[in-house]
């Protein structure tokens, strides 16, 4: 992607400046990581709710904001709102899990020119940054399906199958503790599998979520609940430690879980 800009009679390349508002600081910190090494991008700013990303649009005027939507506080189509007031022409990309007509329709009337789920490719990420720093419009494929089903149909669609769903429970098992930092010997001593039976459940889980790296399946770990803390991935425990702590079951995190639960994976239709 190219960011020539005139300044003087001269084009020059410039980054595009972002600021990042997500009040999850495990999703916040790995979004910050791919976008730098991009290099058409400097994250210039990171808000954890409403009112700080909106203070920030207003001292920063960055080109654009990747907004998540239910932050504590002031919420994301409300802070979008009130900085497409003040600021029009700083370009908002929604992140979130929300996929339901209500909260497309009222994102869209805040003024936003993306809305992107996040179960999508880091890849589709970046086009959807692309599009709207172009001055058009881009929603998640399948956003896009749901609200033209919606449309024709005239009635609410049903969601889109969760990654909680998607998985198994013995995946789901793996995956919290490969997201808490546990290698494959790790993991297979607390679970009773070889290393090489954890890798193939790696892989598995990699395959049914569209996912490249590691980093995106943490990310899916965070969004479905089962970290809570970026403490907990950052942590490397040893073996004894690793075999003291129970593995957390399917139903009771799913229960915990406040705003995470629907996290759609995959590109499944739900």
């Amino acid at each position: 992607m190219s960011n020539a800009r005139e300044y003087l009679g001269e084009v020059v390349n410039t980054k595009y400046r972002v600021v990042i508002a997500e009040d999850h600081d495990l999703l916040r910190n790995g979004l910050r990581s791919m976008l730098c090494a991009q290099g058409d991008y400097e994250v210039v700013g990171e808000a954890r709710d409403g009112k700080e990303v909106c203070h920030l649009a207003m001292t920063l005027a960055p080109d654009l904001i990747l907004m998540d939507l239910s932050m504590r506080g002031m919420n994301g189509i409300d802070a979008s709102a009130t900085i497409k007031r003040r600021m029009p022409t700083i370009r908002i990309v929604v992140l979130t899990v929300h996929q339901n007509e209500e909260y497309v329709r009222e994102a869209l009337r805040a003024g936003v020119e993306g809305y992107v789920l996040k179960d999508v490719s880091f890849d589709e990420l970046l086009l959807a940054m692309r599009m709207v720093m172009q001055g058009k419009k881009h929603l998640s494929a399948d956003v896009y399906g749901y609200m033209v089903d919606s449309f024709v149909t005239g009635r609410e669609m049903p969601a889109p199958k969760r990654a909680w769903d998607i998985l198994t429970a013995r995946e789901r098992s793996v995956l919290k503790l490969i997201a808490e930092g546990r290698t494959n010997r790790q993991v297979g001593l607390y679970l009773n599998l070889s290393p090489k039976t954890i890798e193939k459940y790696r892989a598995s889980m990699m395959h049914k979520l569209h996912l490249a790296n590691l980093t995106e399946l943490v990310l899916v770990a965070m969004n479905m609940g089962l970290l809570t803390t970026l403490a907990a991935k950052c942590a490397e425990p040893n073996v004894d430690d690793v075999l003291t702590h129970p593995v957390v079951d399917a139903g009771v995190v799913e229960g915990a879980v406040v705003r995470l639960d629907d996290y759609p994976a995959g590109g499944a239709k739900r």
